[in-house]
């Protein structure tokens, strides 16, 4: 993405549009009205390739096809022989936005993989799939592709989620340790046996505010509750806002769309039960996104043998604004 291409978009703030420009609160709680129609246009496929001919390949150096075709882009950075340590995103992120944590242990000596989910990044852009159960058939696949054992299963955010679900589904056979990190299990929905949650209108605020201007949406983001950048003092990263916008905008609309469900209504709680591994929690106390009270806290009260550690006035995104800490406590916790 070019520079040019970024002080572009940005001009476009003077046509935000109304659902949109809340959408940074509805995050927080802020309640919008339900999102009319879910209806968007389809996201166009490129390289899709027959499932019969590829199913479980690695088709080139950095892309793996799944059961339904889908192409999956990855990362496999430091050397082979290390311990492997396997990241999975955030929402609507992707591979890039582990790339501090993977140069780090990648120079410690650990092998670092991490791919970008169905729909997002540089992988293909299915219009179904785009559900938790389908992500982590899609982390076994790379997995298995791979042959990787005895790995270290890093989740951020969705990620988390998607770790969650995959030792829920595939178990820990190939499995040593699990971090969660900022991360939406147990279940960020409020229901009558998960009260503390968020209202169901807050996520119908995030599916609004993508359909108004799904650009601006990516902007109001990370430059609000996401890095914390909306509180009193925070010093705000221009260069992280717009890392944040451009990861964004590169995954495709309906998945992006379709996502938002899955990381919100999902519930990990019998993952978590399955988790016979330890368990490295991380969450910040000042978490907008994804609260701590409903999430790392409720983890860790699930998981057996975990290690929870809180940061003290975290956002959100604290793989990033508390890296050297987060990079330290994680090599920590593999070395351990």
């Amino acid at each position: 993405m070019s520079a040019n291409s970024l002080k572009s978009t940005a001009t476009r703030r003077s046509l935000l549009l109304g659902g949109a420009s809340v959408a940074a609160g509805a995050l927080v709680g802020t309640g919008f009205s339900s999102a009319a129609s879910a209806a968007s246009t389809a996201a166009p496929k490129h390289g899709a390739v027959p499932a019969s001919s590829l199913k479980g390949k690695q088709t080139m150096s950095n892309t793996i096809v799944t059961k339904d075709g889908t192409q999956l882009y990855f990362k496999d950075w430091g050397p082979s022989t290390g311990q492997t340590v396997v990241f999975s995103h955030g929402w609507p992120l992707d591979s890039d936005s582990w790339e501090s944590q993977m140069l780090f242990l990648s120079s410690q000596g650990y092998r670092t993989v991490a791919h970008d989910r169905r729909g997002h990044g540089r992988s293909s852009q299915p219009w179904n799939g785009n559900d938790m159960d389908t992500y982590a058939d899609d982390l076994a696949t790379v997995i298995e592709t791979l042959d990787l054992k005895n790995v270290v299963l890093v989740g951020f955010s969705t990620g988390g989620g998607e770790v969650a679900r995959y030792i829920g589904r595939h178990g820990t056979k190939r499995v040593a340790k699990a971090a969660l990190i900022s991360a939406v299990p147990p279940l960020m929905l409020k229901t009558a046996a998960n009260p503390g949650g968020l209202p169901i209108e807050v996520f119908d605020g995030l599916r609004a505010a993508q359909l108004a201007n799904r650009s601006q949406f990516y902007k109001d983001v990370p430059s609000g509750p996401f890095y914390g950048f909306n509180r009193p003092g925070a010093k705000s990263s221009q260069g992280l806002i717009d890392a944040w916008w451009a990861q964004g905008m590169l995954g495709g609309h309906k998945n992006t769309y379709d996502s938002i469900k899955a990381f919100s209504e999902t519930d990990f709680t019998e993952d978590l039960k399955k988790f016979d591994v330890p368990t490295l929690i991380i969450h910040g106390d000042d978490d907008q996104i994804v609260p701590i009270g409903a999430a790392g806290l409720a983890s860790a009260k699930l998981v057996k043998n975990n290690k929870l550690i809180v940061y003290p006035g975290a956002p959100h995104g604290l793989t990033d604004t508390h890296k050297d800490k987060f990079n330290a406590d994680l090599l920590a916790f593999i070395k351990s």
